[in-house]
Parts: structure tokens; sequence; C-alpha cells
């Protein structure tokens, strides 16, 4: 009975480990495609985090002049880290991945090919950008004396952020099939996103009046989880990190339940 009640939460892993090398084959000859042409190539996957990164903490540190504490620019900056290297992941997850089913009609009519894995490479491919600026920012926390054993937590929330947008994009993906303007408001949507999600500062700065707000905000218990873990250097606040767990297994189950009862419908719309 218990087995029964929990196949549909495991159908969703396992269909994963299924496709696993068909993932990790498209992904990368995707990831070099990105890039073919250009005069960086994979250099990108450093460039463009590290002046993402610079842009954010230019304005903020001497147009806005945020100070925090006792944080000193350097460790400001880190915190900034922090919340940015999630959020590179997370847009680059939405961007590419709402659209990626309705743009993929050669796929859908492929029976061969599982529609389901589509919005997972477009989560999987923005996660290259995000693993190498978290590798740099291990690097600048050594070099600072910051590098704590609370970042070998760092995976596991990763690994939660990843089957978390997963999830959201299989969903987000599955309607923009169908209403095609979802996939016009990513945009503002990740621009709102940046300005709410406490990345150029910590959680405890947040007015008790706005915490209800960043409540239905996923990306918060990912990028709070991650200060915690790597700036703060403590446990993720229990509170955030129980959410962070609920969050995306009702996104990750959830979505792909919503998917697979929506695909049949896809090869008439697209």
């Amino acid at each position: 009975m218990i087995r029964v009640m929990l196949r549909p939460f495991f159908t969703p892993f396992r269909a994963l480990w299924m496709h696993r090398r068909l993932l990790s084959q498209t992904t990368w000859h995707e990831m070099r495609g990105r890039y073919a042409g250009s005069l960086l190539g994979l250099a990108w996957l450093i460039v463009y985090p590290m002046a993402f990164l610079g842009a954010y903490a230019l304005v903020n540190i001497y147009v806005y002049r945020v100070k925090f504490g006792s944080l000193d620019t350097n460790e400001y900056v880190i915190l900034i880290f922090c919340g940015l290297i999630p959020f590179i992941g997370f847009a680059d997850a939405l961007s590419t991945g709402v659209p990626s089913v309705g743009a993929s009609s050669g796929l859908i009519k492929n029976t061969l090919f599982p529609i389901e894995m589509i919005p997972v490479k477009a989560v999987l491919l923005g996660q290259f950008a995000q693993v190498v600026a978290t590798a740099m920012l291990f690097v600048t926390l050594g070099i600072l004396g910051k590098l704590t054993v609370y970042v070998l937590l760092v995976p596991l929330v990763w690994v939660l952020q990843v089957l978390m947008m997963i999830g959201l994009v299989w969903i987000l993906s599955s309607f923009n099939v169908f209403f095609r303007d979802i996939q016009t408001l990513i945009s503002p949507i990740i621009l709102v996103l940046m300005l709410i999600t406490p990345i150029g500062f910590p959680a405890d700065m947040i007015p008790k009046q706005f915490e209800p707000y960043l409540a239905i905000n996923p990306l918060y218990y990912v990028v709070v989880s991650y200060q915690d873990c790597l700036m703060m250097s403590m446990f993720p606040r229990m509170e955030v990190f129980v959410w962070l767990c609920v969050l995306t297994g009702v996104f990750f189950v959830g979505g792909y339940w919503i998917f697979m009862r929506l695909k049949g419908a896809f090869a008439a719309n697209v």
C-alpha cells in the first residue's frame, strides 16, 4: 500500500534516471553549440557571471552606497555573489526553458524523443554557468579564509534548486504551448525577482511587513540557503530549508504530473 502511494513521487526521478545519458549528451552538445563561433567560446561561462557580479556590486557599493553591519567591501561582494549565483541559474532556466517545448515542434512529433526531457535539458543547460561561478566563489572564500564546513551543504541546496526549477519549467513550458503570452512575461518576471529577492542584502534586513510577499517567491528560499551556508557559515535556517524542501517536492512532482497530462495535446498546438 505504501509503495503504491509513493509511486507518483518517484516516477519523475525514475524518468530522469532512465534518460540520463540522453540528457548529458544533448545538453553538452547544445552547450557547445551555444558558444560556437563566438570569440571567447566557453570562456563566457566565466566572463558572464563576473561581468554580472561586477555591474551589480558597483551599483550597490558606489551608487546606492549600501552598507551592512560589520561586513567590509570584500565580504559584501561575496554576499552579493552568493545570491547572484543561484539567480543566474534560475533566470537562465526560465528564459530558456519556458519557450523550449513550443519551439521544439520537430521533437514533439518525433516519438523517439521523450518530450518531457526538453524542459529538463533547458534547465541543465543553465547550470553550467552556475557551477563555474560556484567554483570561483569557493576559491575566493578560501583565499579570504571564509571557507567553512558548511560549504558541504551547497551541493544539497543546489540539487534542490535544480529539481525545483525542473518542476517549475515543466509547468510553465506546458502552459506556454497553449498561451504564448507566458514566454513574453518571463523577462519582466525575472527583473522583478531580481529586485525582490535578497541578493544584495541578507534576509534579516527585510521588514516584517514585507515577509509575507517574499514567502511566495521560490527563489527567496534558495538564495537565503546559499547565503547561510557560504557567507554566514551556518546551517540554513530551519524554516527556510524546510520550505525549500517542501516547494521542491511540490513543484517537481506536481510539474511532472501536469506536463504528462498535457503533453498529448502539444502536437496540435505547435
